[in-house]
């Protein structure tokens, strides 16, 4: 496998361009940056659930008060 230069890149997207359009790549482009959002947004929200899980911390990761 060889390299993938600027030629070759533009020759690939304007492919692309011919094959879908540039309304659907458009739509397909704002598709894939909401999928990575919601992607990012729920390793976030993961990340916070594992947090308030611990043992002896309350929800805010403070410690619990023994009673």
């Amino acid at each position: 496998m060889g390299n993938l230069g600027p030629m070759e890149i533009a020759i690939v997207a304007g492919v692309a361009l011919l094959l879908f359009g540039g309304k659907r790549l458009a739509d397909l482009g704002g598709g894939l940056g909401q999928g990575i959002k919601a992607f990012k947004q729920g390793l976030r929200e993961a990340g916070d659930d594992e947090k308030a899980a611990e043992p002896g911390k309350g929800p805010d990761g403070t410690e619990k008060k023994k009673s």
